[in-house]
């Protein structure tokens, strides 16, 4: 805690709100394409907050707009490795008729801030500059360097974010052997006794793809038994409809192994109904984690009624389990067919490290001292983080963006949802266990 001018104390819990409510207002609405507004304005007044407590943060814009903001503050023992805590900045886009409050205004409503962001992922962004401002202000110094990380792209792939700070500026994360990051130190709760907690130790790997069918183009009217359209449909159908084959990893086991214990009953990932329907809210997040998937996501072809074009074209998110990835491309490859064309947009490795080590039990310290109930499992992201990027420099990843969650809250639903939104107790919980958590790191 500190002191303002006017003498009144501030604490971390006492701004949280307020500034995860000003990122909100800034639209960084990410579409892929440089088109969106770009997060140059929140990078700027990320780095306001922290020169105001004395911090020296540095601005790298990778293209007109795409900006990032990197700090790094001294910790008591320069000798030890430094830490990283990293978080992005921009934001899927939103419409805004779709949703009860404007996804840029940062309502507060039903105990909740609404908003683009509120937990993808601004709700982290603001519990670390709250954490670290708190601290900066009444001179309590971390045990070790951290470096601070507030990202550009992270919803395109991360290229002109973390990938552009990896591959033109690593000096940035020199010393740096773990890091925390976003989805995870959720709460998922059991019963009235338990409470998990659930730590990403593992996110499965990337493919966007773009697929190409050429036939022959010709007059609509006419029989034509080379219709790219066909082809591409009927290639796009079959793996939209595939059923992948289970395949339980190291961590996946080990959630399902914790929950099962929690429970009290076998979860059986052969079984997919029955175990998922014990899950609740967070039963599409862990599903997702049981197979490999590839989902059909955009169709382009033709620019007239009567004209069968000679081209057609779909795009795929691909995701693909540790340890699997060849299995994925060869099952891909068999289920398109020879006719289709698969050229990579956008790829990345999946990762995987374990549930052990001085960073995992001071988050489950923290977690604990906090709400007494607590208990933190590993599990597996079904998507992907900047992790990827920083995993390059041979950094240990972890989400762990701790949050107190009610149980009613469809808190998987919340990512890239419609009424995205975070509880303010969750905030302040997250605030507390961050600060825990830093002591002990």
């Amino acid at each position: 805690m500190s002191e303002t001018s006017a003498g009144r104390t501030v604490s971390g819990e006492d701004e949280v709100v307020d500034l995860c409510r000003d990122l909100i207002r800034i639209d960084t609405s990410n579409y892929g394409d440089h088109s969106g507004p770009g997060e140059r304005k929140a990078a700027e007044w990320v780095a306001e907050q922290l020169a105001e407590v004395g911090l020296e943060p540095q601005i790298f814009e990778s293209h007109k707009g795409r900006a990032s903001t990197i700090a790094r503050i001294e910790g008591e023992d320069p000798s030890r490795p430094a830490l990283l805590i990293h978080g992005h900045t921009d934001v899927v886009p939103a419409n805004a008729a779709d949703w009860t409050y404007d996804p840029f205004a940062g309502e507060i409503a039903d105990g909740c801030l609404w908003g683009r962001g509120a937990v993808d992922m601004k709700d982290m962004d603001a519990m670390t500059l709250a954490v670290v401002r708190d601290r900066m202000r009444s001179g309590r110094k971390p045990p070790r360097d951290i470096v601070l990380a507030f990202l550009a792209d992270e919803e395109a792939g991360g290229i002109h974010g973390a990938r552009y700070l990896v591959d033109k500026h690593p000096g940035l994360f020199e010393g740096v052997t773990e890091a925390i990051g976003e989805v995870g130190g959720f709460s998922f709760t059991v019963n009235e006794n338990l409470r998990l907690y659930l730590v990403e130790t593992a996110q499965k790997g990337m493919h966007w793809m773009r697929l190409t069918v050429e036939g022959t183009a010709g007059h609509g009217s006419m029989t034509n038994n080379d219709n790219a359209i066909t082809e591409l449909c009927e290639a796009v159908g079959r793996l939209g409809r595939h059923t992948w084959p289970v395949r339980v990893t190291k961590t996946v086991r080990s959630f399902l192994d914790e929950l099962s214990d929690a429970l009290g009953t076998p979860l059986d990932p052969d079984d997919m109904d029955a175990t998922l329907a014990k899950l609740g809210g967070i039963a599409k997040m862990v599903g997702a984690t049981l197979r490999n998937s590839a989902a059909p996501t955009m169709l382009g072809a033709g620019y007239k009624v009567n004209v069968i074009p000679g081209q057609a074209t779909a795009h795929v998110d691909g995701r693909f389990l540790p340890g699997y990835e060849e299995e994925f491309f060869a099952d891909l490859d068999r289920i398109l067919g020879p006719r289709v064309k698969r050229e990579d947009v956008h790829g990345d490795r999946a990762l995987e490290t374990d549930f052990d080590g001085r960073l995992v039990d001071a988050m489950q310290g923290a977690l604990k001292a906090e709400d007494p109930i607590a208990r933190a499992v590993p599990y597996m992201l079904s998507g992907g983080t900047d992790a990827k990027s920083f995993d390059d420099l041979g950094i240990r990843c972890f989400g762990f963006a701790p949050l107190r969650l009610p149980p009613e809250l469809d808190f998987a639903g919340m990512f890239h949802g419609v009424d995205e939104r975070v509880p303010l107790d969750g905030l302040k919980f997250g605030v507390r266990v961050l600060d825990r958590f830093i002591d002990n790191a």
